[in-house]
């Protein structure tokens, strides 16, 4: 049972729209939900997803109810450059732009599809929704993602993306291009995250939000043609948008971030500057510590190498 508190910025909003928002499922799947009747408001069912809702009710949507999403299929025309693969573990350099798996708004060529095609294998593999994949990139972001060709691979990378323990942990390592010059050469952002209670489709530091840890080292800063910097974070843990909420709570949002950039100039990017450089993690059957890295593409490098260093 998913369970939410109506925002301000839902008020006055329908509810098919709301449960859409709440259950991250499309409209339609939201309006099938609701005439199942799967989705209760303030304890009582509702009849109608046309009802307008506002601040402070409680929607209830039954998972059960929702009705069963199209699994994906293989879709050949979907382009990623794989770096390493073996039996049990495929390491992708996603492009930016590539959607992960399917998701409301996104249910075809997503990098999940392209999968499907090159290594059938992975179905069936952890959520049929977006099988073989252990954890996940933005679509604005790009660089190296592992992913599981078997369920026992599966289940040993994700207890490591899971894990909190340093000598258990999967490695991630960030490059990003925020806005101003952090005042630590190195810090460790500890803070809940959670939906944005003013915006539900952001995500945002909030109290009673799911624990993340963001470390990160400032590496360069920067003073033309404006103040930037450099920096390289580390994930203890992989929630969704966590760089980009982390960075944007200390007032260092990255530079091309239309979502949590706090308005600010895009300098020419046309995404967020944020690229998983190194990814590190034991081998699901080896046991083998492995570890990759990946360069800049070519737009976040040309924007890289156009900044001039401050003195």
């Amino acid at each position: 049972m998913i369970a939410e508190v109506v925002p301000a910025a839902l008020a006055g909003e329908r509810l098919d729209r709301i449960v859409s928002f709440v259950a991250d499922i499309s409209r339609s799947n939201a309006s099938a939900t609701i005439a199942a009747g799967g989705v209760r408001v303030d304890g009582v069912a509702a009849p109608s997803g046309k009802v307008r809702l506002i601040e402070g009710q409680q929607v209830e949507v039954d998972e059960s109810a929702i009705p069963r999403v199209q699994l994906p299929v293989a879709d050949p025309a979907v382009e990623f450059e794989v770096v390493y693969e073996d039996a049990a573990v495929v390491v992708v350099d996603k492009p930016a732009a590539l959607v992960v798996h399917p998701g409301a708004g996104n249910m075809e060529g997503t990098l999940v599809h392209g999968l499907l095609a090159r290594y059938p294998d992975i179905d069936g593999v952890g959520d049929p929704t977006r099988p073989g994949i252990v954890h996940r990139l933005d679509a604005g972001s790009s660089g190296l993602l592992v992913v599981a060709r078997t369920q026992e691979a599966a289940d040993h990378l994700v207890a490591q993306f899971a894990s909190r323990d340093a000598v258990d942990r999967a490695g991630r390592r960030y490059v990003a291009l925020v806005w101003g010059h952090p005042a630590a050469a190195h810090g460790i952002i500890d803070a809940p995250i959670g939906r944005d209670r003013r915006d539900p489709l952001r995500m945002a530091v909030v109290a009673d939000g799911r624990p993340a840890r963001t470390e990160y080292w400032l590496v360069e800063r920067f003073s033309s043609p404006a103040e930037v910097a450099r920096v390289d974070c580390r994930l203890e843990t992989g929630r969704t948008h966590q760089i980009r909420v982390h960075l944007e709570s200390i007032g260092h949002p990255l530079v091309g971030d239309s979502t949590y950039g706090q308005r600010r100039p895009m300098l020419g990017l046309h995404r967020p500057f944020l690229h998983a450089a190194e990814l590190a993690f034991d081998h699901p059957t080896t046991g083998e510590r492995v570890e990759f890295r990946s360069e800049l593409p070519a737009d976040l490098a040309t924007m890289l190498a156009g900044l001039s260093p401050s003195p």
